[in-house]
């Protein structure tokens, strides 16, 4: 349910209608908008009669919410968010950009490769810390020293950094670390982890299962956003179909159809949908043609000698290529890629 307040509804209108919902038991989300508040109504059991709210002070209407997530619906929240992420914008017209290694090695690798895409274009840096493999016999990742790198490397470079939290026993001390926590496919709908995240202070990026449909990713944010956290940014990252060619197929009709219906921005892996490098270029352009907000994009000095998935991970001169394309394309689907504006 939904209370939408009147334009000229005064601060006192909308703390006594917040109030009027928490003594039913309920929990009250205000969102402001750019002429009017809203008061999302969550918690209820059964149906709430929208007469209890309908005579309060303040209250334009009272509006019933069709979709089984509510937070994330664009019902709630007519303008599209932009998260922030340390000053990086996602959402809006501008494309962010996310880019590094799919596992950080060491210092000077991790290094290298900030600095070559930074000086590429890229706004964010990516790097896993903590590594879901599917193998236990392989890599997992540096932990917590993973984590210690990748600090480093900000500090020397200016990028934000985004690394995955696998469970709730590292959720803590990655978002001590990180400017935004990553969710990976593997956790969409672990319930008890994304609820932890939605209370870590910290933005958070949530990939889309890979069996997952859209209706089950914008479900699994709603338990981010229920605890307070709307600095949500979703990933599609493909999915596991028939299909023999490709890693995963990346399901670009999920970019309009999220748009659609959600006010969170969405951004698309190509990288793990690909599972080669030489799709991922394509696969980016696509991307960004059918309304993503941004990309995130693997990237290794040394491919062939990567501890993780060095098979998809472009080359530094190969993503410098695929930025050119991007900024190429943004203009045709009124979009920008600004220039990073770090240390």
């Amino acid at each position: 349910m939904l209370v939408v307040m009147r334009m000229d509804a005064r601060e006192e209108d909308i703390r006594g209608a917040v109030e009027k919902i928490e003594s039913h038991g309920l929990k009250a989300h205000p969102i402001p908008g750019a002429q009017r508040t809203a008061i999302g109504i969550t918690g209820n059991i059964g149906i709430v009669e929208p007469v209890l709210f309908e005579s309060l002070p303040g209250v334009l209407e009272v509006i019933q919410v069709s979709h089984p997530y509510k937070l994330v619906s664009r019902e709630f929240k007519a303008e599209a968010t932009v998260v922030d992420v340390s000053g990086v914008k996602i959402g809006g017209r501008d494309l962010a950009i996310i880019a590094g290694p799919c596992s950080v090695e060491s210092y000077d690798q991790t290094l290298r490769i900030a600095r070559a895409i930074k000086e590429a274009g890229a706004h964010l840096l990516r790097g896993g810390a903590y590594k879901p493999r599917t193998s236990p016999y392989s890599f997992q990742g540096l932990g917590r020293e993973g984590l210690e790198i990748l600090a480093r490397v900000r500090e020397e470079t200016g990028l934000p950094v985004v690394t995955e939290a696998l469970d709730i026993d590292v959720l803590d001390l990655v978002a001590e670390y990180a400017d935004m926590v990553q969710i990976g496919a593997r956790n969409m709908q672990n319930y008890t982890l994304l609820k932890r995240a939605g209370r870590c202070g910290k933005p958070v990026l949530l990939k889309r299962g890979m069996n997952a449909t859209v209706t089950e990713l914008l479900l699994a944010a709603e338990y981010i956003l229920d605890q307070g956290n709307n600095q949500v940014v979703l990933c599609e990252r493909g999915i596991r179909t028939f299909a023999d060619h490709t890693r995963n197929t990346l399901d670009v009709a999920a970019i309009p159809a999220v748009h659609r219906i959600s006010h969170l921005p969405i951004i698309a892996d190509p990288s793990h949908a690909a599972g080669k490098r030489h799709k991922v270029v394509a696969l980016s352009r696509s991307s960004v043609a059918v309304g993503a907000d941004g990309l995130m994009v693997e990237v290794h000095d040394a491919p062939e000698e990567a501890l993780s998935d060095g098979y998809q991970a472009l080359s530094p001169g190969e993503f410098s290529d695929l930025m050119v394309e991007v900024r190429n394309l943004a203009p045709v689907v009124d979009r920008d890629v600004p220039s990073y504006v770090g240390t």
